[in-house]
């Protein structure tokens, strides 16, 4: 089995008449000098190029249910090996998972998988997806596909946890391999992106728009709500009307509670009514289905039929319970076809959550 490489080559760069390299595969637009690394941690000019420091290297394997993801539409009640790298290339103050997304230690990758030993692990136990999260896989993308090709050899589908934060070309390539994604609409002002996460708004409206009018990608959107900071009312309904008006009804979006982390200590835990309400107001304006999440609340976990509006699906947390569909996700009252991808399944995964050592 092959090793992994000290420096992996990437496409989406080019040079400055300074000897700088710019990095294009994000907004940020990295400018380098030899040796220096992006904001992301894990591209690095090298000789004039920008290399992939992480290529191979992870920071720990999980098996999910693929409800964790979250993504309650992609043949709900499968499981996903899940892994991630190092760095982001956004900086969140109330990252959730800073730990791995914020860290400068090559240590925090110190485990090893090529993308056919992730293929032949993901096929070893049964999973139907690999899913690239824990840090955002835009900053690993040539990590990423070439998994998901690897995967794809074998019947394994691909999903991206994202943040959505893509330069278009490298946007294209990265999800051409791409089955699934999630991707975490952090707030809808711009205000909030570049205050909170050193970001901008439009290039993560733009990969929404890219996904659903351009790819066959299944994705589902994330929001998690801070108080006071992106869980007014207001927001919510400009967020979910946008939602509806460019993405269509079908878009699942899940809403989530806050829990004081990193750089953001200072703020309450979301009350769960806050949640509840933000998924009131998605329904009301036209979206089919919404979710909420760290809160527990079987209704808003359950998926209801949009034609007939009976539970279809119920869910405690990640566990499935009765289920009311056919094989390809029809509704067994009124026969309303349900958005997503759906397959026969004799059982559920469940709420575990297993790790893996890949030797």
């Amino acid at each position: 089995m092959r090793q992994p490489p000290e420096y992996f080559p990437t496409q989406y760069w080019h040079r400055l008449d300074d000897g700088r390299v710019v990095c294009d595969v994000c907004p940020r637009h990295c400018r380098l000098r030899d040796g220096k690394r992006g904001a992301c941690f894990v591209r690095q000019a090298r000789h004039g190029e920008i290399v992939l420091t992480s290529y191979g290297r992870s920071s720990g394997f999980c098996i999910d249910p693929i409800e964790k993801k979250p993504l309650n539409h992609f043949y709900p009640g499968s499981s996903v090996l899940s892994f991630g790298t190092a760095g982001c290339n956004l900086g969140c103050k109330f990252c959730q998972n800073w730990s791995i997304s914020k860290s400068r230690e090559i240590d925090t990758l110190g485990s090893a998988a090529m993308p056919e030993q992730l293929a032949q692990t993901a096929l070893r136990y049964g999973c139907d997806s690999i899913a690239f999260t824990y840090n955002d896989p835009v900053i690993f993308m040539e990590y990423a596909v070439d998994a998901a090709k690897a995967c794809h050899a074998v019947g394994i589908h691909s999903v991206a946890v994202s943040a959505g934060y893509m330069c278009d070309s490298p946007r294209q390539a990265f999800y051409a391999e791409m089955d699934a994604a999630n991707i975490d609409l952090k707030a809808f002002t711009e205000h909030f992106y570049h205050k909170i996460c050193s970001g901008h708004l439009a290039p993560v409206l733009d990969t929404l728009l890219y996904l659903r009018h351009e790819t066959r990608v299944w994705f589902e959107i994330t929001t998690l709500l801070i108080p006071d900071e992106n869980d007014s009312p207001q927001e919510i309904d400009a967020m979910t009307r946008w939602i509806a008006d460019n993405l269509g009804p079908d878009v699942p979006i899940h809403f989530s509670a806050f829990h004081p982390d990193f750089k953001m200590l200072d703020k309450p835990c979301t009350p769960p009514e806050t949640v509840k309400r933000a998924r009131e107001i998605a329904l009301a304006n036209g979206l089919h289905y919404a979710y909420v999440g760290n809160i527990f609340d079987q209704d808003g976990d359950s998926t209801y039929c949009p034609g007939c509006g009976r539970n279809v699906l119920v869910r405690n947390w990640y566990q499935l319970g009765e289920q009311h569909l056919t094989d390809n996700g029809h509704c067994q009252y009124c026969g309303y076809q349900l958005a997503g991808r759906f397959s026969p399944r004799d059982h559920a995964f469940g709420r575990r959550r297993i790790p893996v050592h890949i030797a």
